[in-house]
């Protein structure tokens, strides 16, 4: 965006602010972790799996998130060691139903000890395979409050439109990294930051969503089903 281009607020020029520092400071005011949420970053360590789970800021927002729109059905893709799952399970009132998808036997397998020992697993199902497939298998439509993406990215616009069947008038699309690292501004030869860009491009001009970026983490999209 061009100087010219960006409306006066009064607030501080974005790239005056330290991020990491407002970051933690967020999650030291709303996104403390309890013992059972290090202990599944532990746990997810000793299995080798990679260290791309939600930051604790990043899903205390969607936590938020999910109280706000009143979510009693969540479906989110992509569990990993099942951190991000725990947040949204712990939001959900009694009767909440989490259907979280992951395509490795070996994650879910640490994402389902995970939700054991956070006292979830009651309210937590997690099925194992390609999430495109398990999406359009699911349920009927207008079904779901929330779909929740954290998985592969070459595939979110395709993860959208199943969203965009399941959701009902009101609920939301939330999906992570949303900036790739701020690459999405000029993706160059990073096909990652493209796709994004392009996810986002096709978001904005949705007509069954209403959408913004959340500049929290690596960025929050979330879009309101019309």
């Amino acid at each position: 965006m061009t100087e010219e281009a960006r409306v006066p607020s009064g607030a501080p020029d974005p790239s005056a602010l330290d991020h990491d520092a407002l970051d933690l400071y967020v999650q030291r005011l709303f996104a403390g972790e309890d013992d059972v949420l290090r202990s599944v970053r532990a746990r997810a360590d000793a299995a080798g799996l990679p260290r791309i789970q939600l930051p604790p800021a990043t899903a205390r927002a969607l936590q938020i998130l999910v109280r706000a729109v009143r979510a009693t059905r969540v479906v989110e893709v992509g569990t990993l060691a099942g951190y991000s799952a725990i947040w949204i399970a712990r939001a959900l009132p009694p009767g909440g139903r989490l259907v979280t998808l992951e395509i490795n036997p070996g994650h879910a397998e640490v994402a389902r000890r995970s939700l054991e020992e956070a006292g979830v697993a009651d309210r937590v199902e997690v099925r194992v395979g390609d999430a495109a497939e398990a999406l359009a298998r699911m349920g009927r439509d207008a079904s779901v409050d929330m779909v929740f993406l954290d998985a592969d990215k070459e595939r979110y616009a395709q993860y959208m439109e199943e969203a965009a069947r399941l959701l009902r008038r009101g609920g939301l699309l939330v999906a992570d990294n949303a900036f790739w690292k701020g690459r999405v501004l000029e993706p160059g030869d990073d096909r990652i930051a493209a796709l994004l860009n392009r996810f986002s491009e096709i978001v904005a001009s949705e007509p069954r969503f209403d959408a913004t970026i959340l500049p929290v983490g690596d960025g929050l999209m979330v879009a309101v089903r019309r």
